[in-house]
């Protein structure tokens, strides 16, 4: 082997350790995209993407796996990590996201990722509870909104799940969801409103302000029989004003260098843009279309940039490195 062999086999193996398991919710946000585009008509593209988002999702598996396997320490760092930690789950809502995209198809297959993904989305919700409530290193500082994502995982479990007859879980799923986003809502109000901003790399994840309510909204239709009642306005409401309110962030966010963190910015638009149109069509509104229509745009120009930009970042080594 040449020197320049042994070179690029250091360099790859130095990236693979620094893998980040934040990564995946890439995955999320394409599953998401195709989700909103399939809601919109466009059935076609969204299968598209679907498959696009299952191949990266393969993808990113392997490597984690491989990584797993040769820097066990890397992952349990990770774990260790107060804001890192809350990623895991970002992989068991990619497995319910795609028995989303699947029940309608070929439910069988669906059924059987969504109880793999309900089950370890139930391992890691008490995996990272009990971390939480057991460790004393963690501070108020170290919280973001990314806390949110394993409360959302909850919340998603119902939308395949009801229609796959898992309703008792679903119901679970769905009720340690909502209790959860609003414990932690308060708790990231606290650290938002009374300490230091989110450092710069964190400040995409305020997007996820707006995923637990818009998801919630999407999983009351499915336990209610779709019924447009007080607690589904309620979650439709809520989601709607802290999209308003992570928009009027949105300027800032374009000083920041590119981070992986930005694929924070998708699901969450992905989501509220699903229930829009869902809200639409229930209420007969065409405000809600309207709304509908414009989150829609502005996704597809988010995960345009994200893609580009990411490919950009693969390409100049500028991911999966240190710290």
């Amino acid at each position: 082997m040449t020197q320049t062999s042994t070179d690029q086999a250091a360099t790859t193996h130095s990236r693979l350790e620094h893998f980040p398991v934040a990564f995946f919710s890439a995955v999320m946000g394409l599953m998401g995209t195709s989700l909103a585009l399939e809601v919109a008509g466009f059935l076609r593209v969204g299968q598209i993407v679907a498959g696009f988002a299952v191949l990266v999702f393969v993808t990113q598996l392997g490597f984690y796996a491989v990584k797993a396997i040769r820097h066990p320490a890397a992952v349990a760092a990770e774990w260790n990590h107060p804001i890192k930690l809350a990623f895991f789950p970002a992989i068991s809502i990619s497995l319910l996201l795609g028995a989303v995209a699947l029940r309608g198809v070929a439910p069988g297959l669906a059924e059987g990722i969504w109880v793999i993904g309900a089950v370890l989305q139930a391992v890691l919700t008490l995996a990272i509870v009990t971390s939480w409530i057991s460790h004393r290193g963690f501070g108020v500082g170290q919280m973001s909104p990314a806390w949110f994502i394993p409360a959302v995982g909850n919340v998603i479990a119902p939308i395949a799940g009801v229609s796959l007859g898992h309703v008792d879980a679903s119901w679970y799923f769905f009720s340690l969801g909502v209790l959860f986003w609003i414990v932690l809502l308060t708790l990231v109000f606290n650290r938002l409103v009374f300490h230091e901003p989110l450092p710069g790399k964190l400040r995409p994840t305020l997007t996820i302000l707006i995923a637990p309510p818009a998801v919630a909204f999407v999983a009351w239709l499915q336990l209610n029989g779709g019924v447009l009642d007080a607690p589904a306005r309620m979650f439709y409401n809520l989601g709607l004003f802290f999209t308003a309110l992570v928009l009027l962030q949105t300027p800032g966010l374009f000083r920041l260098p590119f981070a992986l963190s930005f694929w924070a910015l998708s699901f969450p638009i992905a989501a509220m843009t699903i229930a829009s149109f869902r809200y639409a069509a229930l209420s007969g509104a065409p405000i809600f279309v309207a709304i509908g229509w414009a989150l829609l745009a502005l996704l597809c120009v988010i995960i345009a940039g994200l893609l580009w930009r990411t490919s950009l970042a693969v390409l100049r080594g500028e991911i999966c490195q240190p710290e």
